[in-house]
């Protein structure tokens, strides 16, 4: 049994134990063993701070299902690498344990960049110890020599631990753990083939929590007593100990924004299960700018919220729910007023789909001068963007690094103005739509990367009456 020890805070610092779950690949279980590990100590009684690697939005909503607080991500490219030891400082702060779930696998980043966006880098930059996750399914002895291969690939990441997923029979086990302790790396836990814990998926992944939450909750109830039952618990905790102090100070949301020149607005904010998509530091970021955020649904609500003067309409899966968007005619109606009225309107991937003409066919709010359907192509990976106009959210020429993610395509009309250009194989690219009042792109932006996106939006933002 775990017993919560007490953490002693480091002036400047964060002492928080932490762990990082990797793999060698995606599908090995990095998921399910992380968020059952988060729901397990959660269930015992630990204040647990959940985090992912990379851009992901989905695997963070089961992180903050399983913990009761904010799942948050690390993603050296889109924050920069200075920026990680402060955000998870900042994101830590209170906890008795961090758990970070890497992305792909352990040395897997950017295309083309080095360990830049990795696992590894991240584990690097936080002084933690790794858990490796692998699907021993269709592997003996030979795990030995993968598990020794990826510790080797790059010393200063500490592979510590192993979880073998999808375990066949305890004569499995013994020759996989056999093979482990021949090579000197921990078994901390073992999960069988017959006990797999599954979660819907879709086009782009897991379906989101706030699309299933009774669902999700079952499910990640259920994660957190397979990993309960199957993985050393007081071994991973006593692992996650192994780390030592972070010499850093919290990010400060405040800090990032700067002096406040007396900007305050009314903000709102596109929420419910179509637009599920968002970093928490972003609307920190806006709080601290002197914003005051204000959620809708697009699904339900028929009207805005009370004298606003922006609105932020983020990533999600609007294709999923194109008839139920369409016929809030009402909404729709009133977005293209309050542009028309002069109101400030930043939206990226799905918000761009909602902004638009058409999706799938069906009317959407016809601010954007653009249709849009779905693809058998899923357009993917990071992008260095520079803002190719003026526009409520960035000056022409603001350099940005985002990521791209979506199975949807726009046709812009011809003369649109385009929000972003960048380079890649091929030659130059344009993307996105950009006005004097508005901002729509399909490049999702974490703004603890780029803070005066945050300033710029509140300081554009008038109150609309």
């Amino acid at each position: 049994m775990v017993s919560a020890a007490p953490v002693v805070p480091v002036t400047g610092g964060s002492a928080v134990p932490r762990i990082v779950i990797a793999a060698p690949a995606s599908g090995h279980g990095k998921t399910t063993v992380a968020t059952g590990i988060i729901k397990a100590l959660t269930d015992r009684g630990f204040a647990v701070a959940p985090f992912k690697v990379g851009p992901d939005y989905i695997d963070p909503g089961y992180h903050a299902l399983a913990a009761g607080r904010a799942g948050r991500n690390l993603d050296p490219y889109l924050v920069g690498a200075e920026r990680i030891e402060p955000l998870f400082a900042h994101g830590a702060a209170g906890a008795d344990l961090a758990v970070v779930e890497g992305v792909m696998g352990l040395y897997d980043g950017a295309t083309g960049e080095g360990e830049l966006g990795s696992t590894a880098q991240v584990a690097k930059l936080l002084g933690a110890p790794v858990l490796f996750v692998v699907d021993a399914a269709a592997q003996g002895r030979s795990i030995a020599a993968l598990v020794h291969g990826f510790r080797s690939f790059d010393p200063e990441v500490r592979l510590a631990g192993v979880i073998l997923n999808r375990v066949g029979s305890e004569t499995h086990r013994g020759i996989l753990t056999d093979a482990l302790d021949d090579l000197g790396v921990p078994v901390l836990g073992t999960l069988r083939r017959a006990a797999a814990v599954s979660a819907p998926a879709r086009h782009l992944g897991l379906v989101p929590v706030a699309e299933r939450r009774a669902e999700a909750v079952e499910a990640v109830a259920a994660l957190g007593a397979l990993v309960d039952a199957g993985i050393r618990l007081d071994e991973v905790y006593r692992l996650a100990r192994t780390a030592g102090p972070l010499p850093v100070a919290p990010w400060d949301p405040a800090a990032e924004i700067g002096p406040r020149r007396g900007a305050k607005a009314r903000i709102a904010i596109a929420s419910g299960p179509a637009f599920t998509f968002s970093y928490a530091e972003n609307a920190e970021l806006l709080t601290a700018a002197g914003a005051e955020l204000c959620p809708f649904d697009p699904l339900h609500d028929e009207a805005l919220p009370a004298a606003v003067g922006g609105v932020v309409i983020g990533g999600g899966f609007p294709e999923v729910y194109a008839p139920e968007l369409a016929a809030n005619e009402a909404l729709r109606e009133e977005m293209g007023r309050f542009v028309r009225r002069g109101g400030a309107v930043a939206a990226e991937c799905a918000g761009l789909l909602y902004l638009g003409k058409s999706l799938d066919g069906l009317p959407m709010c016809g601010v954007v001068d653009a249709e849009a359907a779905m693809t058998d192509r899923l357009t993917l990976g990071y992008r260095h963007a520079v803002a190719a106009a003026e526009s409520v959210l960035a000056a022409a020429g603001t350099r940005v690094s985002g990521h791209e993610f979506h199975r949807t395509a726009t046709t812009p009309s011809a003369g649109s103005p385009p929000a972003w250009h960048w380079r890649r194989e091929g030659g130059p690219v344009t993307e996105g739509f950009a006005g004097a009042r508005i901002h729509a792109s399909y490049l999702h932006l974490h703004w603890a990367g780029a803070p005066s996106i945050a300033r710029r939006l509140v300081e554009s933002c008038g109150v609309l009456r």
